[in-house]
């Protein structure tokens, strides 16, 4: 049995573009994409903290050190600069793969500099 487990975080980074008439996609600062393992043409999923959307698209390679998250394509109507935005992707494992397996979460700030890493979220306290 296989089950989908999160691979990779880039938490509450901050829309620097939303371009409607780009050929889609999401441009993420290239650090950030090494940092977190996400690797270019990945499937990614985006939660906007702003407005709620949650739409699937994929990751493309920005300028390294840049800062860029740019929202392209159609999504562009589901994000606007200055919307916190949470990016995700995910993995694929085996019940064995899963017992060793911690993800890889980064924390950025409003500028889309790193303020730290985990590889858990903290249990949530009542």
């Amino acid at each position: 049995m296989h089950c989908t487990l999160l691979k990779a975080k880039l938490h509450r980074a901050c829309v620097t573009h939303a371009e409607l008439n780009y050929e889609g996609s999401c441009a993420i600062d290239g650090k950030l994409l090494d940092l977190a393992g996400i690797y270019e043409y990945e499937q990614v999923q985006i939660y906007n903290v702003n407005n709620g959307e949650r739409f699937t698209t994929y990751a493309i390679r920005a300028e390294e050190g840049s800062g860029i998250i740019s929202i392209n394509g159609a999504a562009a109507h589901k994000a606007a600069p200055e919307h916190r935005i949470i990016i995700c992707a995910y993995v694929n494992l085996t019940q064995q793969e899963i017992a060793l397996y911690k993800p890889m979460l980064v924390y950025l700030d409003e500028t889309n500099r790193v303020t730290h890493t985990r590889h858990a979220i903290p249990v949530q306290a009542a």
